[in-house]
């Protein structure tokens, strides 16, 4: 270890350029205009694979955004690590938030800021540091590793999942490495070893064939807005548990390990209503449960969105002969999304009032993940992060949803194993997205120690 310590110290002004490199390219995934830079941002990857001496490295163009793959296979009767990334990066909008311009890195404070610099562009970055080093250093890496690297992951990487399926043999490994979340404070390293899944539908809501003169017909005819409200009233009881029949039925209770865990993390609540702006949080069927379990360990139902009527400045005096909605819900290990978008459909129509013909269109799904806290390759992890950090991992569930890693753990049967090195204030997806370079040097030596012990 103490090689590559002194490698990557003397190396370490020469990497950060080579990031700054990948930065500058403003490879946004949602907008038609950037698909250019998009392929500049795969080719940058693939050439700085083949550079430090990947094999097989590979171009997959697919019907949007390209996958690079490459591989290095020279241990045998070892292991493999599949290593995923992303490339693709969110839009920078409002751009006047943006202390600095989003692509041209500028480091303030020991920090690296630039769109992409902790999501995930930095974070992908140490994987190829940690195999060139090892390279190095060694010549020769411990286990045999692959790399899987997209760029589609903010638009919810359609084309990754046929891909998987089709290349099962090819992505073939023992453990699959993501380095896409974060740690839980500075110096607190994390191993997330549970997401949320999601599933989300529409619905429309109609009754007369056009709006009506709310004087002409007030009082006489259905008001699409208030059959709206009352249709979604029904969603949850009157202490804000989800209403919807057999919706709770596969949710499996923490262990008390888990729950011990949850509650060495010292969530302050009322820090968190005072940064919020609130009074209280939620109650309920969540009173029964902390606040740092509830966001990540507990099912939802959340409305997103509320529409109908005349949205104008100033009155139109109209009764609404169309309302609409969104939802969306957080699904928990054990929850499968189609059946719970089928159990939401099913109340939606089993409660809609009388008058009124309503439409619900199912949207996308996600399936929820987990990996058991004493899954060998976890603990493998957890190990190289108290290795470099002296300290050992806190675990936690997060409540948001990569839905890729599902698809990750299904179509290759191997265990995922999300070792992030970003820090929760980084504003990932938000003006000024940075990465502490703290976690730099620190974050690929985890990784070389992972490896290291992934061979054991």
């Amino acid at each position: 270890m103490s090689q590559l310590t002194e490698l990557l110290s003397n190396q370490h002004d020469q990497n950060v350029e080579e990031l700054k490199e990948l930065l500058r390219i403003p490879s946004i995934s949602s907008l038609s205009e950037h698909k250019e830079d998009i392929q500049k941002a795969a080719s940058w990857i693939a050439n700085k694979l083949e550079s430090i001496g990947l094999e097989h490295v590979e171009i997959v163009q697919t019907k949007g955004h390209p996958i690079i793959y490459a591989d290095w296979l020279h241990q045998e009767n070892a292991p493999t690590v599949l290593v995923y990334g992303h490339y693709d990066v969110q839009p920078v909008d409002p751009l006047h938030l943006w202390e600095t311009p989003p692509f041209e890195p500028t480091i303030r404070d020991e920090k690296i800021y630039a769109r992409g610099a902790t999501d995930d562009k930095g974070q992908t970055f140490l994987h190829i540091k940690a195999v060139e080093t090892l390279l190095k250093v060694e010549g020769k890496l411990p286990v045999n590793v692959k790399f899987c690297i997209e760029g589609e992951e903010e638009i919810g990487s359609p084309h990754l999942p046929p891909y998987l399926s089709e290349n099962k043999e090819k992505l073939s490994c023992d453990v699959v490495v993501i380095s896409d979340s974060d740690m839980w404070d500075r110096g607190v390293p994390a191993i997330t070893y549970s997401l949320r899944g999601l599933c989300a539908l529409e619905l429309s809501l109609k009754t007369a064939n056009s709006d009506l003169h709310s004087g002409m017909f007030g009082g006489g005819v259905q008001n699409a807005n208030h059959l709206l409200v009352q249709l979604l009233s029904t969603l949850h009881d009157a202490n804000g548990k989800v209403n919807v029949d057999h919706f709770y039925d596969d949710v499996v209770e923490l262990t008390e390990f888990e729950k011990e865990q949850i509650k060495a993390l010292g969530f302050d609540e009322e820090k968190l209503k005072k940064s919020l702006g609130l009074t209280d949080l939620t109650g309920g069927e969540n009173n029964n449960f902390p606040y740092a379990e509830r966001i990540s360990s507990r099912p939802t139902l959340e409305i997103n969105g509320l529409w109908g009527g005349f949205q104008g400045e100033g009155t139109k005096t109209v009764i609404p002969n169309e309302a609409h909605g969104k939802i969306t819900c957080r699904l928990v290990h054990n929850q499968n999304p189609e059946k719970i978008q089928g159990l939401v459909k099913n109340h939606l129509e089993k409660h809609a009032p009388k008058g009124c013909r309503l439409e619900v269109s199912l949207q996308d799904t996600g399936n929820p993940f987990l990996t058991p806290i004493d899954s060998p390759m976890i603990q493998k992890a957890a190990e190289a992060y108290e290795t470099v950090y002296g300290k050992a991992p806190v675990y936690k569930r997060e409540g948001g949803s990569i839905p890729i890693v599902s698809d990750f753990n299904h179509s290759l049967n191997a265990p995922v194993v999300l070792m992030g090195f970003g820090l929760p204030d980084e504003n990932l997806h938000a003006p000024n997205e940075h990465f502490n370079l703290e976690n730099f040097d620190k974050g690929i030596l985890t990784i070389c120690s992972f490896l290291e012990l992934v061979k054991k």
